[in-house]
């Protein structure tokens, strides 16, 4: 696949300013770029085929059904070509999976991810490992995150998503619920269920997870940035105490105010090495200028989501307001109601026919 051809590509499609189709090449971008995480890249002719699906002319099952078809029929068969179907076919499973609604916050869930991105991909597809694993990584100069023993792993999960289920995002400023879902993913991460392919389903799990909160996801984030992404989580994970080096999540939530705030944060792989001694370029959430001041605003989670809706739309209503967020209109107005208070946004030209003014 040509670099960044692709991207320019299919960003086309949101420039022409079409909520369907940008939302289709939003979920490719984001399925694509997903894929750099484990070093694969996707073949031209997937490009061609997810072109087709986000101009409507053919469903999303029908792009799997080709693609399978596809390697069906080629018989040269290397490691290079192996590692391109195995991201042809997990990147048109993850767009079928961002395009649907449905989503149980469980750690059954999870699992479903898991087996329905590597099914024929991995023989243990959607299934919990029964063994110890360790992973050399380059941001560790080789060592391996210490993660959760296969005999604890059903616990584990247990305890953190029903500790999660507990907590609530409501009242709490955006940046302290942006540094909750960032510690979440790094929580769950950790435990690494699976032999293979955690990380992309921990991205998909959290996409369609923060999807419940009204947002929608940046693209730009993963498209761009998914091996940050990965080497953040790491980062958030290890310990090496004689070495100085401590745990942390700040690389991870720069990440997720890019993904979910629409800040721009330059996200560099050389600042999260353990050896990277620089602190004059060393990233920062506080020494790095973010291009627009949404995650300063006085907002819950939810008040942002809706002020970002608005921001699209203008002229959107509370029912769809409600139905894009998957909220009540009660909570809706609710929410509209503090971001006037707020003086946020004002009603100009009536209730009927008139439209919101974002004032900040």
């Amino acid at each position: 696949m040509p670099d960044k051809n692709w991207q320019f590509e299919l960003e086309e499609y949101i420039r022409q300013g079409e909520p369907e189709r940008a939302e289709k090449s939003e979920a490719w971008q984001t399925a694509i770029g997903l894929q750099a995480v484990d070093g694969l890249k996707t073949s031209d002719y997937l490009l061609d085929t997810a072109k087709e699906h986000i101009e409507g002319k053919i469903t999303i099952d029908e792009v799997q059904k080709r693609i399978y078809s596809y390697y069906e029929q080629r018989t040269a068969r290397t490691e290079i070509e192996n590692g391109t179907k195995e991201a042809d076919i997990v990147s048109a499973r993850i767009t079928k999976l961002l395009g649907e609604k449905a989503f149980q916050f469980s750690p059954a869930e999870w699992i479903t991810i898991h087996r329905r991105l590597f099914e024929g991909v991995f023989d243990h597809a959607g299934q919990i490992r029964k063994y110890n694993i360790s992973k050399k990584e380059w941001v560790l100069n080789g060592e391996s995150v210490i993660y959760a023993d296969f005999n604890s792993i059903k616990d584990t999960l247990d305890y953190d998503f029903a500790t999660e289920k507990q907590f609530s995002c409501e009242g709490l400023s955006v940046e302290a619920s942006v540094k909750h879902l960032a510690k979440f993913a790094s929580d769950i991460w950790q435990i690494h269920p699976f032999g293979e392919g955690n990380t992309r389903a921990t991205a998909v799990f959290m996409i369609k997870y923060m999807k419940t909160f009204g947002f929608r996801v940046n693209n730009d984030a993963f498209r761009e940035n998914s091996w940050y992404f990965r080497n953040a989580l790491v980062r958030a994970n290890y310990n090496d105490l004689q070495k100085g080096i401590h745990s942390t999540t700040k690389f991870l939530e720069l990440f997720f105010a890019n993904l979910l705030l629409g800040t721009n944060y330059e996200l560099k792989n050389r600042y999260m090495h353990v050896d990277f001694a620089d602190e004059n370029a060393s990233q920062s959430a506080k020494n790095e200028a973010p291009k627009c001041q949404i995650d300063t605003l006085d907002c819950t989670l939810e008040e942002l989501a809706v002020l970002d809706l608005i921001k699209k739309n203008p002229s959107v209503k509370q029912a769809e307001l409600a139905e894009q967020t998957g909220k009540s209109v009660r909570s809706i107005k609710r929410i509209i109601d503090s971001l006037k208070e707020k003086q946020y946004i004002r009603r100009v030209d009536g209730k009927r026919y008139g439209k919101w003014e974002i004032l900040v």
